[in-house]
């Protein structure tokens, strides 16, 4: 039986795990810590989403060594955490495990393969000194996106915002692989549709934009998806910041699909839902802002284009997030 290790016990993690473990078509674990590891342990995952509500008990630690080798590995990480993580994520890979990890910025292996002069190009500002790269070779990676809208209500219950959720997934270079189809499969019949898509670079990109763009608006406002949509003038912004961002892509040669209209539909379809950077403020989390701004920057500084609405944007969310402690200090008198 295949073994998939979900790497991270968070809100995608958890939904995730909770849907393979239910489908027992492989063998799952969780790596988790505090306080999520005590509940996942004690009283399994729960996954409540329009439709159902399921708990199902799944093997969690927080020691990747009790796990050993596995055949998929899902870091359902935030991007600022990967790199203190792969003294942990060693011992569970060898040459033939495939990795999946976040992609809500640009990934460190973005450029693998790719056909033009800037193939198999590593970038600083996301891989600094190229340690992800090594520890994570692009040739064992599959791209993922996340089209999950949830969130956790405690540790070790996830509530899935929308009715829709999936998780496409694809080989860089395009081709149908016997890995990619495998775990489409699993995913697919745990009830996480996951097609597999023929240019998983350009849905990559598209995730990316989508949490460029609606993120930082959502610390800003702390608005839910609904109110943002509602409040008129907020979602002209939000098409403004994607517009500029879709046009590095073309400059880059990234095929980019639907419009944002339509992407911008689709997420105002969870009008109820908070984005992660919101639950992240609210939780006093730090924020993936600065994974967000390294990847327009690393991939803005291979065209001549510039990016102003973003730029505005992502400083005052900046400064949003600076402030945030402030929010109950009391003023001395």
């Amino acid at each position: 039986m295949l073994k998939v290790c979900i790497f991270g016990g968070g809100a995608i993690g958890g939904y995730i795990a909770g849907h393979l473990a239910r489908a027992k078509q492989c063998e799952v674990s969780v790596v988790a810590r505090g306080k999520t590891l005590d509940a996942i342990r004690a009283d399994g995952i729960r996954i409540v989403t329009p439709s159902e509500d399921f708990t199902v008990h799944v093997n969690a630690c927080s020691d990747t060594r009790e796990l050993g080798v596995q055949d998929y590995i899902f870091l359902t990480l935030k991007a600022h955490q990967i790199d203190d993580a792969l003294d942990q994520i060693a011992p569970l890979m060898d040459s033939r495990t495939v990795v999946l990890p976040p992609t809500t910025g640009i990934p460190y292996y973005f450029f693998h393969n790719w056909q033009g002069e800037f193939k198999n190009r590593h970038m600083p500002r996301i891989d600094p000194e190229g340690r992800q790269w090594r520890a994570l070779p692009p040739s064992q990676v599959l791209g993922c996106v996340y089209w999950i809208g949830a969130h956790s209500i405690g540790p070790g219950v996830i509530s899935q915002d929308g009715a829709k959720a999936g998780c496409p997934i694809g080989e860089l270079n395009g081709s149908r692989s016997a890995r990619a189809d495998r775990l489409s499969e699993l995913l697919t019949a745990s009830g996480i549709p996951s097609r597999v898509n023929d240019d998983i670079r350009a849905a990559i990109w598209i995730k990316f934009v989508n949490s460029l763009c609606w993120n930082p608006v959502a610390v800003l406002t702390q608005g839910t998806l609904g109110e943002m949509c509602d409040a008129g003038n907020v979602v002209p912004v939000v098409k403004a910041m994607m517009l500029e961002a879709d046009s590095i892509a073309l400059q880059l040669g990234v095929n980019i699909r639907p419009e944002p209209e339509k992407r911008i539909a689709m997420t105002l379809s969870a009008r109820h839902h908070k984005m992660s950077m919101l639950q992240d403020l609210e939780a006093g989390r730090p924020l993936e802002l600065d994974a967000l701004e390294q990847s327009l920057c690393a991939v803005r500084e291979l065209t001549d284009l510039t990016t102003p609405m973003l730029d505005a944007v992502l400083a005052l969310a900046r400064l949003r997030a600076q402030t945030a402690d402030r929010a109950d200090v009391v003023p001395a008198h």
